[in-house]
């Protein structure tokens, strides 16, 4: 059975040519999908008994409840999904997301991968390896089903996997969460992710009107391939400089995530480093403790030297604040989702 999750007024519109049913039904099939959100083809009533039995003998609305979730001391939810993604095995694999509560906002941490290819040294989603792409139905399942859809005011794509890497899914989820006719978001209220990946970090930056978040960790090009092994394909000196073309004067934010090692990164030299690879650039930087994993022997940060960083920043013209772990206790905080299911 075919999903209507995910599927655009344009492929709507297609589909409910190929039924024989009138052209203007596909925004109403939109309208039931994207604003009310139905669960069920029956639904949707304002389509005939005739379409709705035409419909459903072709399509399902497609979404997937969480089989379980997790909730922290300090209120964030870490939920589990089902997912069919692309990796050519018929087997199903494990996605989580993450809802953070924060008074007055609630974002909701997406996922775009099973595992990723990144592989970065701290992070544990990576060390799952790569299980293929979600679909954009596979990304909006998650912001329709979590039982907290109708509170959410921000969406990071900062869960699994790497933005850029599945591009063409997480733009057209973005298409469709921005559109009119869809769930009818600012893209001010989203923000994407991304380590940098040539080619496709300037699609997330042109075809998009998003936020745009960088996994820095290092300003030092080889400290950072050891962190990062993408760093070898696009350095984060090429990154800058692609960022650089582009406006973030005015609503559109770019910032940095620098998670802070014990006495690897955390010293008055990495601040001078990071200020003079960013000077000139209108950017903020979000300075993240870093989570003990299993098997990775990386230190964490004090308190103290977190704040000497954010100060001296600071006062060198760049915005920078220290994040407040979220989630740790149940393994929901930044680099710790992994989903031993898919293992």
């Amino acid at each position: 059975m075919k999903s209507l999750l995910g599927l655009t007024l344009d492929e709507l519109k297609n589909c409910v040519t190929e039924l024989g049913m009138p052209a203007f039904t596909a925004k109403q099939i939109a309208d039931w999908l994207y604003v009310k959100r139905v669960k069920s083809i029956d639904d949707m009533t304002n389509l005939s008994l005739r379409n709705r039995k035409l419909l459903s003998d072709e399509y399902e609305v497609g979404i997937s409840t969480p089989i379980a979730h997790q909730r922290s001391k300090d209120g964030t939810i870490k939920y589990l999904f089902p997912v069919r993604c692309c990796d050519g095995k018929e087997i199903e694999r494990h996605i989580e997301t993450v809802f953070i509560p924060d008074g007055d906002r609630a974002t909701l941490c997406v996922s775009c991968q099973v595992g990723c290819k990144m592989n970065c040294l701290f992070c544990q989603t990576g060390k799952q390896g790569w299980h293929g792409n979600l679909t954009a139905a596979d990304i909006l399942n998650q912001i329709y089903s979590v039982p907290d859809a109708e509170a959410l005011t921000n969406i990071v794509f900062m869960g699994q996997g790497e933005p850029a890497d599945n591009a063409d899914a997480v733009l057209k989820a973005i298409d469709i969460l921005t559109a009119e006719w869809g769930f009818q978001w600012s893209p001010r209220r989203i923000t994407i992710s991304s380590v940098g990946i040539r080619g496709k970090l300037r699609r997330l930056l042109d075809e998009s009107g998003c936020h745009i978040a960088i996994s820095l960790h290092s300003p030092l090009h080889e400290q950072r391939q050891q962190l990062m092994p993408a760093e070898q394909a696009m350095p984060i000196s090429e990154t800058v400089e692609l960022l650089r073309q582009y406006d973030f004067s005015h609503q559109r934010r770019c910032s940095f995530e620098y998670i802070c090692f014990g006495g690897l990164n955390d010293s008055p030299l990495y601040a001078r480093e990071i200020a003079k690879l960013l000077s000139g650039l209108d950017c903020r930087v979000n300075l993240i403790r870093f989570h003990k994993i299993p098997n990775i022997d990386l230190p964490s940060t004090q308190e103290a030297h977190m704040e000497q960083m954010r100060d001296y920043l600071t006062h060198h013209g760049i915005f920078t604040t220290i994040r407040a772990s979220r989630g740790e206790d149940i393994l929901a905080a930044c680099g710790m989702l992994s989903t031993a299911q898919n293992r």
